[in-house]
């Protein structure tokens, strides 16, 4: 039977996740007085090291130029991982990517001359296919956060949240909930064009209906909204869920149209992705009753506790990938030996613990998790389905 290797640190639950697992590796079940790190290595301008082991990983992200807070967020993340590890037999060369693609692939290729087995990050999608050609060159593996599962591959498997697996979450309870009629409301983004095509699938695989879709350019949903009027509004509303895939930002003007149109979220349920999970999402009327896929925000709540107190401030939302990769490679170096990177590890069918829930990588590189659907009511989101411990087996 395939194992699930567990790694979550601060949470009383790692027990319970190792019961009747032999070799399943976890961290301590309280948080630990935080250690400084050890001294980072003199090298080159703009880079570091986190640690003094003999295994050597890389952690590629932006630390200058675009996208810079968000990679120092994901650096210090691996800090705190490493520590919250016992200091596991791990060096992390920490290289600045800058940004830019460019700048991907030079860290790639000085990573792998300093003896990288894997490279984590990089953050952005185009940089994630520079360092990706690297690394296919060099025979090893990457673990980005890129959220594009276009830049996932064999070989190149994507940590972060993908709103695929929250397009399949949100259809299954809803589905399972009675709601058998989907009508959706899709802006004209790449996001959009990303969760429609799986909407389709994920509506068709529960055997429900689609009764109809409208897209609608970013910001201007009012004609959609319209077009979509007698299915989506009134006693003979032919839908019974309303799906709307849309930015904090976008559905602020998409929920006074709806409301315009007659919308009733008591007839119709709205339902959407982790984007939902917004204080500015929750005051709309018309969302009140609405069903959101996220991951379970206990994990992120003590993550963020430990961060804030460590370094400062509160970390972006994106920073728990930085901890969950360096804890997902301390526990496979510690559990596997000379496998711990082989794509056959990597892609363990059971998956692994992480602050955010069980995830797993498919062979082609995309991931999957669990995750919580929660209910906005009364200005607040509440969980109504909690993420499941396990991950259905995989195609199901």
């Amino acid at each position: 039977m395939a194992r699930r290797v567990g790694f979550q640190a601060g949470l009383a639950a790692i027990a319970l996740l190792c019961t009747g697992l032999a070799a399943c590796v976890g961290l301590p079940d309280v948080p630990r007085p935080q250690a400084p790190s050890a001294p980072a290595e003199p090298v080159a301008t703009g880079q570091e090291t986190i640690g003094a082991g003999s295994v050597k990983v890389a952690l590629i992200v932006p630390l200058s130029g675009q996208g810079a807070a968000v990679g120092g967020a994901l650096r210090n993340a691996a800090e705190l991982a490493y520590d919250d590890f016992q200091k596991p037999d791990l060096r992390i060369l920490v290289k600045d990517d800058r940004g830019t693609p460019e700048g991907a692939r030079e860290a790639a290729q000085a990573a792998f001359a300093e003896g990288a087995e894997v490279v984590l990050g990089p953050l952005f999608a185009a940089n994630v296919q520079a360092a990706g050609s690297v690394a296919r060159g060099a025979g090893k593996p990457v673990i980005a956060f890129s959220t594009d599962a276009a830049v996932a591959a064999r070989g190149v498997y994507l940590i972060s949240f993908l709103p695929q697996s929250e397009v399949d979450r949100i259809v299954d309870e809803a589905t399972a909930a009675g709601r058998r009629s989907f009508a959706a409301l899709i802006p004209e983004t790449t996001y959009g064009n990303a969760v429609e095509a799986q909407f389709r699938e994920a509506v068709a695989r529960r055997r429900a209906r689609l009764v109809a879709i409208e897209r609608y350019p970013a910001g201007n949903p009012g004609p959609a909204v319209e077009r979509l009027r007698g299915v989506i509004a009134g006693a003979s509303a032919q839908a019974d869920a309303l799906f709307v895939p849309d930015t904090p930002e976008g559905l602020a003007a998409v929920a006074p149209a709806l409301t315009r149109a007659g919308f009733s979220p008591a007839r119709v349920r709205p339902v959407g992705l982790a984007l939902w999970n917004d204080p500015r999402v929750f005051s709309q009327p018309a969302f009140q009753g609405a069903w959101f896929a996220a991951p379970d925000a206990a994990g992120f709540s003590g993550f963020s506790q430990r961060y804030q107190a460590r370094f400062g401030t509160l970390p972006p939302r994106t920073a728990s990938l930085g901890y969950d990769a360096v804890s997902l490679i301390a526990a496979l170096v510690r559990q596997f030996g000379s496998q711990r990177f082989a794509d056959a590890t990597l892609t363990n069918p059971a998956g692994f613990s992480g602050l955010d829930g069980t995830f797993r990588f498919r062979p082609e590189g995309v991931s999957e998790r669990t995750l919580a659907v929660y209910e906005i009511r009364n200005n607040a989101a509440t969980v109504v389905s909690p993420a499941p411990k396990v991950l259905a087996p995989s195609g199901i």
